[in-house]
């Protein structure tokens, strides 16, 4: 099959606006609280309206996609981000934020099932290894990038500097003291722009593998009565709420603790959070061509562990630096654990999949959890229940026993070796 480069460059560019809308809420969290005069447990909604949409979506959408194509699916998912933050940026009241999150995480969800097979037939299966890998690091730039757009647009627009590109359009948009929201406005153009691309461009027959193939309701029935399914499902659920449990608490903890502005010190914090997580994706990559892929999880979950025992319990320098540097540190730990459960059975690879993305709705859930604490208690206290999922997927590195081991440098002369 002829190897279609603009596509893959489109696919990179979806994988870059799902970052995009999915990184920024961390960045957000301070200013969303001031300007609403939310409780932390108000605020951990917010998370909670995005990521609870995986867990809706992400098998749903596996069924509408050997319906309806790649095509319909991600012009029908950039349509629910496009109304989602066009509606809120019209009307920026906090319920119709909640309303609008959950839309636009449907249409992440939507997206996330669609552009991995997209991207496999269009780049060719013998490049697919090093376009994931291309997608993984595009996916990681925009997520350093958006917390700088908010910057960018917030300190601006509060300082009246119209001369600034787009600041002047942007203040003629928003409310006095709701700067906050021009962000949403940046991601209704971008997702109108991709529905306008996607229209035009005729997108490749993608033939699933079995692996990627939803599969039947017997299917999931079969996996559920496996220990493993149930247990990896708690990897990644725990993986995502350690994620954001940190990406979305972090900009208010360094404001409540150190003092530090959130719109600019805060969301540095965020930014670099995120792109030492791109950092730490790559160096991932070679150490598991070196060591085993349980040893790495390991030793990285430890790492983390330290690292969000800094940033709680350090200094204002060492806390404002910690917390970025776990994201070093938690890069492995999602593509490890999905290696590690999808290894773990020995068919319908497909559905556990769908099982193991539904898992993502950990992000939701576990921020309900820590607003909860730290409303009852302090945003310190709240945030240390990060250490019980960093606890549990710490104990995958013990209990894992995948049917067949990552292959390292040194097993090339023993292929069968476990």
């Amino acid at each position: 099959m002829k190897r279609n480069y603009f596509i893959v460059a489109l696919i990179l560019i979806t994988f870059f606006v799902i970052s995009f809308l999915t990184n920024i809420l961390g960045a957000l969290n301070p200013s969303v609280s001031s300007s609403y005069l939310l409780t932390e447990t108000m605020a951990s909604f917010l998370p909670f309206a995005f990521f609870i949409a995986y867990g809706v979506m992400s098998i749903p959408s596996g069924f509408l996609l050997e319906k309806w194509g790649e095509k319909m699916m991600m012009i029908l998912a950039f349509g629910f981000a496009f109304a989602g933050a066009l509606g809120f940026a019209i009307f920026p009241s906090f319920n119709i934020f909640l309303v609008s999150l959950f839309t636009i995480g449907t249409g992440m969800a939507i997206l996330q099932v669609v552009i991995n097979p997209l991207l496999r037939v269009s780049g060719g299966e013998e490049n697919y290894a090093f376009t994931s890998v291309l997608g993984q690091l595009v996916f990681g730039l925009a997520s350093f990038i958006s917390p700088q757009l908010y910057s960018y647009f917030v300190v601006n627009i509060d300082k009246g500097d119209v001369e600034k590109p787009l600041i002047k359009l942007m203040t003629n948009l928003v409310e006095n003291s709701f700067s906050w929201v021009s962000v949403y406005w940046f991601f209704a153009f971008i997702s109108l722009l991709m529905i306008v691309i996607i229209v035009f461009v005729k997108l490749p027959k993608v033939e699933l593998q079995e692996d990627e193939k939803v599969g039947s309701k017997d299917s999931y029935l079969e996996l559920f009565a496996n220990k493993y399914v149930i247990l990896y499902f708690f990897g990644i659920f725990s993986y995502v709420g350690t994620e954001q449990g940190i990406s979305y608490w972090m900009s208010k903890f360094l404001s409540n603790y150190h003092g530090f502005n959130p719109e600019t010190v805060g969301a540095g914090a965020v930014s670099y959070f995120w792109g030492l997580m791109t950092i730490g994706g790559v160096l991932g990559l070679i150490l598991m061509k070196l060591l085993d892929s349980k040893i790495i999880l390991r030793w990285f979950t430890i790492l983390a562990i330290i690292s969000v025992a800094a940033g709680l319990f350090g200094s204002s320098n060492i806390s404002l630096w910690a917390f970025p540097i776990s994201g070093f540190f938690l890069s492995v730990m999602f593509p490890v654990i999905m290696s590690l459960g999808l290894n773990s059975v020995k068919k319908h690879h497909g559905s556990f999949a769908g099982i193991l993305m539904t898992g993502i709705a950990g992000g939701a859930i576990v921020q309900l959890i820590i607003g909860g604490l730290s409303d009852l208690t302090s945003l310190k206290i709240g945030m240390m229940f990060v250490f019980i999922t960093l606890g549990y997927i710490l104990s995958i590195s013990f209990w894992a026993k995948p049917l067949i081991q990552n292959k390292t440098i040194f097993d090339k002369e023993k292929p069968d070796s476990k």
